[in-house]
């Protein structure tokens, strides 16, 4: 499923990890996200990855959506919602300050499916992101240390 929402979202190439990778890093004894399945009579056709941030200003934690992706044949059938419901409840049980994620700016049904549920753009934010190079340039010990 994951290599099908990078398909979707057409980041293929981005995928680097494998099923052992993502196995230990999901399932492993340090989990460092969950992973909730949507199930159409025992097979998977959504999945939804979130796992826990933090907010100073609301002095709470959050519930952030990493991934969200239902198999083309099955949208329309109610399975993104349910899986945003549960997430939601599970923000809730958890007492959340919020529920958070991301969307491609040009993915314009899921847009439209997000405002629908009452979501709010955060058009004043901008995502930045340190990968590759330029972490490991920023991350390397100082000399010295």
């Amino acid at each position: 499923m994951i290599r099908a929402l990078a398909d979707y979202e057409r980041l293929a190439d981005a995928v680097t990890t494998g099923e052992d990778a993502l196995r230990d890093v999901l399932f492993g004894p340090h989990p460092a996200a969950e992973v909730v399945l949507g199930l159409e009579g025992g097979t998977p056709v959504g999945i939804a990855i979130f796992f826990h941030n933090f907010s100073t200003f609301l002095g709470k934690r959050g519930l952030y959506l990493e991934d969200l992706f239902v198999k083309p044949e099955h949208r329309g059938k109610g399975y993104g919602k349910a899986l945003l419901t549960h997430l939601a409840r599970i923000a809730v049980e958890r007492r959340c300050g919020r529920m958070e994620w991301s969307v491609l700016d040009w993915n314009a049904p899921s847009i439209r499916f997000y405002k629908g549920l009452g979501a709010v753009p955060m058009d004043e934010w901008t995502v930045f992101r340190l990968a590759g190079d330029a972490l490991t340039r920023l991350g390397a010990p100082a000399p010295g240390h």
